[in-house]
């Protein structure tokens, strides 16, 4: 039986993967050489780019500030990036073996972090090749990429991830998403994020061009960007306020890469303090830490979401969906139906009560949740 997109698509969507898209390896024509799907497969003749829905009741947590682990662990980087989504593009990879090409499943890494390292084989680039996978959803025709720098989709507007699959299939590509077509730079996304994303009258942007189509968005402050969403702005983590009384951190003055901000963040979430009368935990920040082992269990190495998008994804597709830019809809209206929240920069000191709140509930905890 001859392979078609058309055929994929449908294998696709019968492995529970709600987005598909194809893109033929001259649309990567312009991509830096450890970025390009020929580093990886050099017979590379299409990039299959898949994914599944974010749940938007996965935010509602978060949202309403009452509660957080849902996002990481069913939405954000837990079972949707590690499981529900690399489970479609396995199966989807195994097909096209089946029929006699070659496939490579493609798990999304972060460029950012290549190091400059010597090739391996004379001639080739150096290992650590990660594509940008959002680029590669653009070149498949999945969708665009909006003002925020998020990845939208006529479906779901900002509430997908993405994965994908390099075959030296010859298909045929799926047309592009033009530009504008979801995103009309409406500036909900700088309106509802706490520092990270210039507004459009800054003019500070990242542009790329596939097949002449002109493809344009924020050029996202990263550092700021990271510390909001990984856990070290106090507006953003009420976590911070319990473990960190009388701190005052203002993110939007800080001026750090987001290599500097991960690092900052990551640490500060993760590590291991002496157990004391004020922190019983154990932890340096107990809220944080829980996150990142209900992620990926005891291994606490998943990424964590604590500001859950504020802006990028939770005010763009509340705006798209009231505006009918996107197919989604619901039956309860608009996603933001309160007054939403933001904490102060500089957290308050604990009561004597709250200590010994803190305290007895560690106290009454079992082994396993501790």
């Amino acid at each position: 039986m001859t392979i078609t997109t058309e055929k994929l698509r449908q294998y696709a969507e019968s492995v529970g993967l709600d987005l598909f898209g194809v893109a033929n390896i001259e649309r990567f024509k312009d991509a830096p050489p450890r970025m390009h799907p020929a580093a990886i497969m050099p017979e590379a003749k299409s990039v299959i780019v898949v994914g599944k829905r974010i749940l938007r009741g996965g935010w509602r947590g978060i949202e309403e500030g009452t509660y957080w682990p849902s996002y990481t662990y069913f939405d954000y980087s837990g079972l949707l990036n590690s499981f529900f989504i690399p489970f479609g593009s396995y199966h989807l990879a195994c097909y096209l073996e089946d029929h006699g090409w070659e496939a490579t499943p493609y798990y999304p890494g972060v460029p950012e972090r290549q190091m400059n390292r010597k090739p391996l084989r004379q001639g080739s680039v150096p290992h650590n090749v990660h594509l940008a996978i959002r680029i590669a959803g653009v070149a498949a025709g999945v969708g665009e990429i909006g003002w925020s720098k998020v990845f939208l989709t006529k479906e779901f507007g900002p509430r997908q991830r993405l994965h994908a699959v390099i075959t030296d299939a010859p298909l045929e590509p799926t047309p592009l998403v033009k530009p504008g077509t979801i995103c009309n730079r409406c500036m909900e996304c700088v309106r509802g994020c706490p520092g990270a994303i210039p507004h459009l009258r800054e003019g500070k942007t990242v542009k790329i061009q596939i097949e002449g189509e002109n493809y344009e968005w924020a050029d996202v402050d990263m550092g700021k960007c990271t510390l909001m969403y990984h856990g070290g702005d106090p507006r953003t983590s009420p976590f911070l306020h319990k473990d960190f009384p009388g701190w005052k951190f203002d993110v939007t003055e800080q001026e750090v890469s987001e290599g500097a901000a991960y690092k900052f963040s990551w640490t500060l979430s993760g590590a291991k303090w002496a157990p004391s009368e004020e922190f019983p935990s154990g932890y340096v920040v107990e809220g944080h830490a829980m996150l990142m082992k209900w992620g990926m269990g005891e291994q606490e190495s998943s990424s964590f979401g604590v500001e859950g998008s504020r802006g990028c994804m939770r005010s763009c597709f509340n705006y798209l969906e009231k505006t009918g830019r996107i197919k989604s809809r619901f039956h309860n209206g608009e996603f933001i139906k309160r007054p939403r929240w933001l904490l102060p920069s500089k957290t308050q000191p604990l009561t004597k009560e709250q200590v010994e709140a803190y305290r007895a509930a560690d106290e009454g905890r079992t082994d396993d949740e501790q």
